[in-house]
């Protein structure tokens, strides 16, 4: 399997002046910065993956933040002053999984919960853009129907179920 990992693609998103900013924060090296990413990345996806798992609970902000996340980005003067990266319903969901994340990764790597959630900020946006950037590659999947590799019977991306979505954007799911 040759398809990157979602810390991969958000490695990568984060380029390499992102990583020197979070290692200046970190008071560490690239490497160090780099492994901080993945296990704080890591745990805000599997935050994520809860929160959608919840979501049949009744939980119409996580439907909602995943099909934003899916639905094509506006072109021209609609984009100004918003738009997914501006903010949007998944920046706030993911604000809300931040804090039990910081917490998580505080208490796997000794970092202070304050620096991992100034490390979380800066990495939400990059977040947000390999959100959008995984679920274009998925718009090819007919509306309506399961994505592809889901389990048959699975929920319709459509018509308020989540179908694969979460495991199409953070990768793999748990099946």
């Amino acid at each position: 399997m040759s398809e990157p990992s979602f810390q991969d693609d958000v490695l990568g998103e984060l380029g390499p002046g992102g990583l020197t900013e979070i290692a200046g924060l970190l008071g560490t090296d690239a490497a160090g910065a780099r492994e901080t990413v993945a296990t704080t990345v890591g745990a805000m996806a599997g935050g994520l993956r809860e929160k959608a798992d919840a979501a049949g609970a009744g939980d119409d902000e996580v439907r909602q933040a995943f099909a934003e996340v899916a639905e094509p980005p506006l072109k021209g003067v609609a984009t100004l002053g918003g738009g997914l990266l501006g903010g949007g319903v998944m920046a706030g969901v993911l604000a809300k999984v931040s804090k039990p994340a910081a917490a998580a990764v505080s208490k796997k790597t000794g970092i202070p919960p304050a620096t991992v959630s100034r490390v979380i900020e800066l990495l939400i946006p990059v977040l947000l853009t390999v959100f959008a950037k995984r679920a274009a590659v998925g718009e090819g999947a007919a509306a309506g129907t399961p994505a592809p590799g889901a389990a048959p019977g699975a929920a319709p991306a459509e018509g308020g179920g989540l179908g694969d979505l979460p495991g199409r954007i953070l990768g793999g799911g748990r099946q």
